[in-house]
């Protein structure tokens, strides 16, 4: 069993509070939209980081880390994508890899929305962490950490940081 933390569209920031509700993660996953390789890099000190890059990061995160992340983890298959959509909207990029090849876990970003919610047509379990940083239209920043155990999300706590403006 390992326990994630997970987050989106940080902007350029890690909430120093993070560090406290990722402290017991094996790793953390982002879901896109860092801000620069420096927020990156201040992550991946903390913990081993498994990102991809969003609409807004430079060249600096694109050459480090990939659109597309989808690996194994504790006997789940992992897909993680920024511009991905979730259930019954899926991005027009990837609805047709999702109908042939869905994963376990769906994780996405890029809409600032916190979700976590099935498909039972595809047999998937689609997560957006919402949004972690201080730049968007979200009201209330958010992150997510959870618990894989034999190929099974658990225990799943999301933290609420305070509103954005």
């Amino acid at each position: 069993m390992s326990q994630i933390g997970l987050l989106s569209d940080t902007h350029g920031f890690f909430d120093p509070r993070l560090k406290v509700f990722f402290e017991n993660c094996k790793e953390i996953w982002h879901a896109g939209d860092i801000g620069n390789i420096h927020t990156a890099d201040e992550i991946a000190d903390f913990k081993p980081l498994r990102a991809v890059f969003g609409n807004i990061d430079g060249h600096e995160v694109r050459i480090v880390y990939p659109e597309h992340q989808r690996f194994h983890f504790e006997g789940m298959d992992v897909w993680i994508t920024h511009i991905g959509g979730y259930p019954g909207n899926y991005d027009t990029r990837i609805r047709n890899l999702i109908r042939t090849n869905p994963p376990e876990l769906f994780i996405s970003g890029h809409s600032h929305i916190l979700k976590v919610m099935p498909d039972k047509k595809q047999g998937l379990l689609h997560i957006n962490p919402g949004a972690a940083g201080k730049s968007g239209f979200h009201l209330v920043r958010t992150a997510v950490r959870f618990n894989i155990d034999e190929g099974r999300v658990k225990e799943l706590e999301v933290i609420e940081l305070e509103a954005r403006y």
